[in-house]
């Protein structure tokens, strides 16, 4: 295996880089001077309809695109002296194509997305900002992305420069045959362009390969400063390319969809002339925002965006969005250096540069929203998997960096499925799977619903949440939560306590791989579960409960090593000799201090994974070549050796750099080819910060923080 940096100086060498140059100087640099490739590279996060990527090696190679694969257009063009250059999408027309900039260096940062391009005469720096710190709720839940430009001549003259974009109407419908209309208006600061369908069906619609077709996209443009805005059509693009202006009329002709011809397809359209451009550098930005009026809906009742609870307008918002925009983009770098250098700190440059890469996707895989009541739900959709929302086994390997960042954002995930679980209608001794299918959170529509047991994951379910629950408290230092939901919390732990050491035949959440008794893995989970109920049955002044179930657990671990011992390692199920898996549910056992299993249970799992490392990772289990990329990187945890946790990276490393598969980041890919399975755009990379839990200095610094923070 190679690595990038051995492990003392790497570490030291890239931290203070960050201290010395800032984010540049990290980069998308891999190992022998190649630049990091990202499969897809974020643009616009927020939510999973509001979520669009730039899916190849430049952000002119192809089209924008919504994380699902369809095209969610934004071109890209800037005019130097009469000659036009493309630095976003593939602005197709009617004619040759336009040259595209030369992308001369890319960098991914958690909240910001950067391209440096080049002609012989400008420099033209992109940046996508997107203020998402997990630590400021109300913040992070603004649908509003930044789309900054900085240009400079590079070769000492002059240059006359303009910046156009366009957006087109498929941003904000489910397919191009929906019938779209648009606007514009003016608020205090900002000339705001807008797009929306014309049905308006709010709510309506609901699945896992689709896109949002109510509410309006925007874009926002600064007042104080020259511009030209038009709610017009493609063709608006034509003059300004023949031109270097765009007609100062809005296109009237009415609703129509994005894929007619006659009438121009429907865009909205921006001209930002910057005059004679010299050495000095000129900036310019908008805003790129969508209002989606109500988000998901809950039990019936339909819930609005969380910013609401700041703002009860759109405008209001939108307003303080641009006047905030100086100490935003100072703050963003300020967030991204710290938790980059913690992040190399904790794991090395490779893993640094997974987590910044999860680190968007994983909160735009969710939506926060405001329940009736006031509390705050975040809810995920299961992108590319069912379209489940809610769902407790992604929620799960999707809270480690929740908990790290702010665990009241995992109190937020928990939240809704407890009140759901507490309802009579749930009459099962053991925990949902999920709440319905996303955005409509009206009861679990997976395996058997509310109906029956088939196709549940009673053990799975109940025993991440119990985890979860105590992971929250752990980082929270107090038990508020858990004293809220205890009889529900006791319900599932008796369930796990009959049910957990020898799991009957059934799914957990690698449901691809099938049923299967006896599975050591998930027994694991129920070992932990346990553990963990009687640690916070302690912290609630419970003494004898957590006198029997911390016996009980430590009972059943001893158990555990018997039945899935196999020689030089443990078992995928209790009556398979010969088999493996991984076991990452034991990553708990030292994070939350359970210490229910000898050290040399994990040392064993680690020596055994170390022989067989396929190319791109570490398989699932022995069943197939495909493995989850969350579950490596728990499992990589389980070592204590900086060394052996980089020899856990470094392939997946390696896969994201390789596949042929330009996606947002799937986490179910195989380890030879490198190819992807299925799964995209997931929350559960959030997985990956699990490896900072593991630093309780690091974990306690980050959970703390407060709201303020710059």
């Amino acid at each position: 295996m190679r690595n990038l940096y051995s492990a003392g100086i790497g570490v030291f060498a890239c931290t203070l880089c960050f201290l010395v140059n800032g984010i540049s100087s990290f980069g998308q640099v891999r190992d022998g001077g190649t630049p990091f490739r990202p499969p897809a590279v974020p643009l616009i996060t927020h939510d999973p309809y509001f979520s669009i990527w730039s899916m190849a090696d430049h952000l002119t190679d192809v089209p924008t695109k919504h994380w699902t694969g369809i095209p969610q257009e934004l071109c890209g063009i800037v005019r130097v002296d009469g000659k036009a250059y493309r630095f976003l999408g593939l602005c197709e027309q009617r004619r040759p194509s336009l040259p595209a900039l030369q992308e001369t260096q890319s960098e991914v940062t958690p909240t910001r997305t950067i391209a440096v391009m080049t002609s012989p005469e400008i420099e033209l720096r992109v940046e996508f900002m997107t203020p998402a710190f997990p630590e400021d709720m109300a913040l992070m839940a603004r649908p509003v992305t930044y789309l900054r430009w900085e240009v400079k001549a590079r070769d000492g003259r002059p240059h006359d420069v303009t910046l156009y974009l366009d957006a087109a109407g498929t941003l904000a419908v489910n397919d191009p045959g929906e019938e779209v209309t648009w606007s514009r208006s003016r608020i205090n600061g900002l000339d705001l362009l807008q797009v929306g369908s014309e049905a308006q069906p709010v709510l309506q619609r609901f699945g896992d390969n689709v896109r949002i077709n109510w509410g309006w996209f925007y874009i926002a443009v600064p007042q104080n400063e020259t511009s030209e805005t038009a709610a017009g059509n493609v063709s608006y693009r034509r003059a300004f390319l023949a031109t270097g202006r765009i007609p100062d009329v809005d296109d009237i002709e009415g609703a129509r969809t994005p894929q007619s011809h006659y009438p121009p397809a429907p865009a909205l359209n921006v001209c930002l002339p910057l005059g004679k451009v010299g050495q000095s550098p000129v900036e310019r930005h908008v805003l790129l925002a969508y209002n989606d009026l109500y988000s998901v809906e809950y039990m019936q009742r339909k819930l609005l965006p969380y910013w609401r609870t700041q703002f009860s307008t759109f405008a209001g918002m939108l307003e303080a969005a641009e006047k905030q925009y100086p100490v935003l983009e100072k703050r963003s770098k300020i967030f991204d250096n710290r938790l980059q250098s913690d992040l190399v700190q904790a794991g090395g440059v490779e893993y640094a540069h997974l987590a910044t890469l999860a680190y968007r996707q994983a909160i735009a895989a969710q939506k926060l929203v405001e329940d009736t009541d006031g509390v705050p739900f975040f809810m995920p959709k299961e992108n590319f998997s069912n379209g489940s929302i809610s769902t407790v086994d992604v929620i799960y390997p999707s809270a480690p960096m929740f908990l790290l960042l702010n665990p009241k954002l995992v109190e937020a995930q928990l939240e809704p499925v407890l009140r759901y679980a507490e309802m009579p209608r749930w009459k099962f001794p053991f925990a949902p799977h999920d709440l319905g299918v996303y955005p409509l959170a009206n009861g679990q529509q997976y395996g058997g619903g509310e109906q029956t047991e088939e196709n549940q994951m009673p053990v799975e379910e109940s025993g991440d949440l119990l985890l979860l629950v105590a992971a929250t408290e752990h980082a929270e230092g107090n038990v508020t939560f858990a004293r809220r939901y205890w009889p529900l919390l006791t319900k599932w732990a008796e369930y796990l306590k009959v049910k957990g050491l020898d799991p009957a035949n059934q799914l957990c959440t690698d449901d691809f791989a099938g049923h299967l008794a006896h599975n050591a893995n998930l027994s694991l989970k129920a070992i932990e579960a346990l553990g963990a109920y009687g640690q916070l049955a302690q912290e609630l002044n419970h003494p004898q409960i957590a006198q029997q179930y911390l016996s009980l657990a430590h009972s059943m671990a001893l158990q555990w090593v018997k039945m899935a011992a196999d020689g030089d390692h443990y078992r995928l199920a209790f009556d398979k000799p010969g088999t493996w898996s991984q076991k990452y549910n034991l990553v708990w056992d030292g994070i939350l201090g359970l210490n229910l299993f000898s050290p040399d249970v994990s040392a064993r799992e680690i020596a055994f994974y170390k022989k067989h490392l396929n190319r791109y990772g570490l398989p699932l289990d022995d069943r197939a070549t495909y493995t989850k990329l969350d579950w490596e990187l728990w499992t990589a945890t389980l070592t204590r050796n900086a060394g052996d946790f980089q020899m856990f990276v470094h392939p997946v490393y390696e896969f994201l750099n390789d596949t042929p598969d330009r996606v947002p980041m799937t986490d179910w890919y195989d380890t030879i080819t490198a190819r992807q399975v299925h799964f995209q755009a997931r929350s559960v990379v959030g997985g990956v910060y699990i490896k900072m839990l593991a630093n309780p200095e690091l974990w306690k610094k980050w959970a703390s923080l407060p709201a303020d923070t710059p």
